[in-house]
């Protein structure tokens, strides 16, 4: 696949001959040290100390499913960022929340939008959500050898099936594992906690934008008992990424919009600090 030098202006040959629909298995075919997957490290090199991203919340509504994370990378003790983004579009229905080493799971997510894109023009047509899920698996796969060695990405995938017509949410392991979740899920350090705090809170029936309300309530509980998640933080105008997905397709919500959901929330923290409480029967 290397470029031709001859001045010709012509494609390399692999780039005309027809083959998977899959850019990945393409790329490893020709170049496969671009992928993320196959580099090295040095052998007996100690843990890398790498900017860390946690945690992601997503779970379903009466229409779509919400996926959303907060804006903290740390880096051992150390906060290595306030404003990191972790939730990113797929594609127009689908989307990718990510947790672990924050480089290569940002180059994981680019590589997984370029996948769909890939197999969309090739085909036709794009992946059904059981697809796209299966797809982002191989590629976390891949990542094992660099997981082994202390770099581990494990993302969490929702996304708007068309066929069924509902919300779907996807989670994994450092080995490629998968499962669908039902109702809600969540991943990173805060995981354990945001949990908690959806599990309690989380109906069936939720609105959008209670929903909204849900995530944002569950990062608050994940920040408030895990120094790794970072809590919505008035003073510097940051809060949680907050996207939604339907059949209308992906759309972020506006800093605008989760700003006033973040301060609803933490103006009825002031009288009840440990969130809303739920009924005991």
């Amino acid at each position: 696949m290397e470029a031709n030098t001859r001045g010709t202006g012509r494609l390399p040959a692999a780039f005309l001959t027809p083959g998977s629909s899959s850019f990945i298995e393409f790329l490893a075919d020709h170049q496969p040290e671009l992928l993320p997957g196959r580099r090295s490290l040095p052998a007996g090199m100690a843990p890398i100390e790498a900017p860390h991203g946690t945690t992601i919340v997503s779970a379903t509504f009466d229409g779509g499913v919400i996926i959303a994370g907060d804006r903290r990378a740390t880096m051992g003790n150390i906060i290595a960022q306030r404003d990191i983004e972790k939730v990113f579009p797929a594609d127009e229905y689908s989307a990718v929340g990510i947790a672990g080493t924050a480089g290569l799971a940002v180059e994981m997510v680019r590589l997984f939008q370029l996948e769909l894109e890939h197999y969309e023009k090739i085909e036709g047509t794009s992946l059904s959500l059981e697809g796209k899920a299966n797809r982002l698996t191989t590629m976390i796969r891949g990542n094992l050898g660099m997981a082994m060695q202390g770099l581990a990405v494990v993302p969490l995938f929702a996304g708007y099936d068309l066929d069924l017509g509902k919300g779907r949410i996807f989670t994994y392991d450092v080995t490629g594992g998968r499962s669908e979740e039902m109702g809600f899920a969540a991943t990173g350090s805060g995981s354990l906690f945001a949990k908690g705090s959806l599990k309690k809170l989380y109906k069936h029936d939720l609105s959008a934008e209670q929903a909204a309300t849900l995530v944002i309530q569950a990062l608050y509980d994940a920040a408030d008992d895990d120094s790794a998640t970072g809590g919505p933080d008035l003073t510097r105008g940051i809060f949680p990424i907050v996207s939604v997905i339907t059949d209308e397709g992906f759309r972020r919500l506006a800093d605008d919009e989760v700003g006033d959901l973040a301060r609803a929330v933490l103006g009825h923290r002031l009288e009840q600090p440990d969130g809303p409480q739920a009924a005991l029967l």
